[in-house]
């Protein structure tokens, strides 16, 4: 489908109408309980599809896109600082819509929703459980059942992560940029929402091996954690009708990444013991004139991959109350669509 309008910044996606997304490694939380936010460790580096025609499987070049390395069970988030200006945006695991757990579409809706306003909503940590709460994204492996996509459909077909933007329509974008320079001339200037996220890893390589087939990864659900997916407040009539971007993030294991773009893969996650007895902080979110939106059937059921896996075994040490902290309310080579 050629050039989509989504660039590569640093390790930042961004999509045509002004929205950003980066992957954050995070600590990977205990499949029991309710937990604060954990914490980002770093950009997951991103890397163009198109870049590596001679090493990707062939399955990956006719999809397009971009990808990025994850380990067995590595916990990611998704944050969207950097946002521009108003959108919508559907994210999918395995092209099942992670919001309302709805297969993949190229229409929003409202019943349920299936997408997340920005920049409204700052970060997605998981697929949507409802009640101020979502399931983390952990990494597995297709073909044991374990990822979102396996257990809502069935089948596991697709992996990795879509993405798919919406503007609004013009004269409701006119509306908002005029707001935007009246509270600006009222108060200075203001910049990007949202803040970036530390730690950008990228380094140019070499073509490798062969294409072959690579070990395919998704996304399944991990512990609990307190987070709300926003309720949009505007009309759906106010969203344009068709996307204006949309990018495949294939998730590769660290193997495959180093064979593929011959770069070494990041380090295995930190100890998460570890980090809590340095202090580091956890986070807390509230919004309190956000709604958040009610849980689906479809994801309610997802369960978590330990029940494949079997039970997690690194040592877990709740953060302290002092730990958890609260929060308050593109230039590069464009990236290649596919068929998908």
């Amino acid at each position: 489908m050629g050039d989509t309008g989504v660039r590569i910044d640093g390790n930042t996606l961004r999509l045509p109408g002004g929205a950003a997304v980066r992957f954050i490694r995070t600590l990977r939380l205990p499949e029991t309980g309710t937990h604060p936010l954990p914490p980002g460790l770093g950009e997951f580096p991103v890397r163009r599809v198109s870049d590596y025609p001679d090493t990707v499987p062939e399955q990956w070049r006719a999809r397009g896109g971009v990808m990025l390395p994850v380990y067995l069970r590595e916990a990611m988030w998704l944050s969207f600082g950097g946002t521009l200006e108003p959108a919508a945006l559907q994210v999918g695991v395995g092209k099942v819509c992670a919001v309302s757990g709805k297969p993949w579409s190229d229409r929003l809706a409202r019943d349920p929703q299936n997408y997340v306003v920005l920049p409204r909503q700052p970060w997605l940590d998981g697929i949507n459980s409802g009640k101020g709460t979502v399931r983390q994204f952990v990494a597995v492996p297709l073909g044991l059942g374990a990822t979102v996509e396996g257990q809502v459909t069935g089948e596991e077909v697709w992996g990795g992560v879509q993405l798919q933007s919406y503007a609004l329509k013009e004269e409701r974008l006119a509306e908002w940029r005029e707001t935007q320079q009246r509270m600006r001339s009222a108060s200075g200037p203001a910049g990007a929402y949202g803040a970036a996220a530390p730690m950008a890893m990228a380094a140019p390589a070499a073509p490798g091996a062969a294409p072959r087939r690579a070990s395919a990864m998704g996304l399944g659900v991990g512990g609990s954690m307190r987070q709300e997916v926003y309720r949009d407040e505007r009309p759906l009539a106010d969203w344009a009708g068709t996307p204006a971007g949309r990018v495949f993030v294939h998730l590769v294991t660290p193997p495959e990444w180093r064979r593929i773009t011959g770069e070494a893969p990041p380090p295995s996650p930190v100890d998460r013991a570890a980090y809590t007895r340095a202090g580091l902080p956890w986070f807390d979110y509230y919004d309190q004139d956000a709604r958040d939106l009610a849980p689906t059937d479809a994801l309610e059921g997802v369960k978590p991959v330990g029940d494949w896996l079997g039970d997690d075994h690194e040592p877990w040490q709740p953060p302290t109350s002092t730990q958890v902290k609260p929060l308050g309310d593109a230039p590069g080579k464009p990236v290649e669509d596919g068929d998908w």
